[in-house]
């Protein structure tokens, strides 16, 4: 296949997806032929830096690959990383046109006011002699048992926390909660403050709080969350971008405590389970949520909003209704994947249906043995195998931890046993390096909740 001059061979089509290029190939087959080297960095909080030497071809017949190949770049370092300034060498022309893309009006819009926002700083692009190189401050939180712990885990239906004596859960509490429809602040304030008393009561002192919640967390604070879509944006600044802070030192004065995503702290709980580190965590449900923990055992702290990385080249992937971008993880990798591929695989959906009730029914056919729906898990399968290639260039993992309503039953086993497949046809060195997991018991027993108790460390 060819796109925009280049040209890609792949193996492996997902059925119900012909179009799909898959990004990490067409990258490979552009870099095959380009010489001229050119540098590519992204600043985030606390000058940590991700830096990325690469080329292009710099003529003006590839001008348009060129282009193509370094906003998508731009983006996956963005999503996966984070930052709110981007350093650009080598080109003068890629400069302008990363200027006119990441600009109020350019057709990455919503990046250039994303992370302005919760980086709270203005969106910059700059052109330098050289880049700087990277710099990652990656946390060693996680993993620590001693003492008297409170694990807050809080989830877009419900909440959960536990109490945590020396690495022994000696209490759980689930609390349905809604979160998403409230718009006074003040709810979630008295619902994360109404969990912390539950657990306390249950043990002599707390020495230390983890919490566990959907969101972008930097320093501790809530800096875009879902949990909080209804809360204006004044009260957001005032109440909500400190909210964890506030409600544990004014329960429980000056202790140790740590805020992170949950997706990295269901790494976390992946890595206590499975013993071992550096795990991807992908989490298929409502969008793709992510989350990663190091060769060290250690948090990140970048984004992994791995949700809106692109993964697909091809010029007519479906949009995502957020971001208005194409080729996007959300869209393969979650109930609106599923949803997308069940018209082509044959299988009609009542449109009056939620998207989760429309999962549900394409789960209903692959219990049945419903080949349509097969061809549905087999797809996601192939988007899987070749999307991992592209993720393990950037984080080097070891393992991967596959969760959500998506990859539960027949079908999340079928998309796992396809992956495989297509990852010893196509990527046979990868394939021995990659170790793909779902849940097992170990992992329920350490529970959300129980992780994220871990997280601080008690000084």
């Amino acid at each position: 296949m060819n796109h925009l001059g280049v040209e890609l061979t792949v193996k492996n089509i997902p059925e119900l997806d012909p179009g799909f290029i898959p990004l990490f190939k067409y990258n490979k087959a552009f870099l095959s032929g380009a010489k001229k080297p050119v540098g590519i960095a992204v600043e985030r909080a606390g000058g940590e830096m991700a830096s990325v030497h690469t080329f292009i071809y710099g003529t003006p017949e590839m001008r348009e690959a060129d282009r193509y190949f370094i906003r998508r770049l731009v983006k996956t370092l963005l999503w996966m990383k984070g930052g709110f300034k981007v350093y650009v060498s080598g080109d003068e022309d890629l400069y302008n046109y990363l200027c006119e893309c990441f600009s109020d009006t350019g057709n990455q819009a919503f990046d250039y006011d994303y992370f302005a926002k919760i980086y709270e700083r203005p969106f910059e692009i700059v052109m330098v002699d050289e880049i700087p190189e990277a710099v990652d401050n990656p946390q060693p939180a996680g993993g620590h048992l001693d003492g008297c712990r409170i694990g807050f885990d809080a989830g877009g239906s419900d909440r959960k926390v536990s109490a945590v004596i020396d690495g022994e859960t000696v209490y759980s509490e689930e609390v349905v909660w809604f979160p998403k429809i409230n718009s006074d602040p003040d709810y979630h304030y008295n619902g994360i403050v109404a969990a912390l008393k539950s657990a306390a009561e249950h043990m002599p002192r707390v020495d230390a709080v983890g919490v566990s919640s959907a969101g972008v967390y930097i320093n501790n604070r809530t800096m875009n969350a879902s949990l909080f879509l209804k809360v204006p944006q004044d009260l957001f600044d005032a109440k909500v971008k400190d909210i964890y802070i506030r409600a544990i030192t004014d329960t429980f004065g000056d202790i140790p405590y740590n805020v992170f995503n949950d997706g990295d702290v269901t790494a976390l709980a992946g890595a206590m389970s499975l013993e071992d580190t550096n795990i991807l965590g992908i989490a298929m449900g409502t969008s793709e949520a992510a989350g990663y923990v190091d060769e060290k055992g250690y948090i990140t702290g970048w984004l992994n909003e791995l949700a809106f990385v692109p993964v697909d080249a091809n010029p007519d992937a479906m949009q995502d209704e957020w971001s208005l971008d194409i080729g996007c993880g959300v869209k393969y990798f979650s109930q609106d994947g599923v949803i997308k591929l069940s018209p082509a695989a044959g299988i009609e959906l009542d449109e009056a249906l939620s998207p989760a009730e429309k999962l549900k029914v394409v789960q209903g056919l692959m219990e049945q043995g419903d080949d349509r729906a097969a061809a549905v898990y087999r797809s996601i399968g192939v988007y899987l195998a070749h999307s991992l290639a592209l993720y393990h260039d950037y984080y080097g993992f070891r393992h991967v931890l596959l969760l959500g309503r998506v990859m539960s039953g027949k079908g999340g086993d079928l998309i796992i046993d396809t992956c495989r497949k297509v990852l010893e046809d196509e990527y046979t060195e990868l394939a021995g390096k990659i170790n793909l997991a779902l849940p097992d018991e170990k992992f329920r027993r350490v529970g959300q909740s129980a992780a994220a108790a871990s997280l601080p460390e008690i000084k």
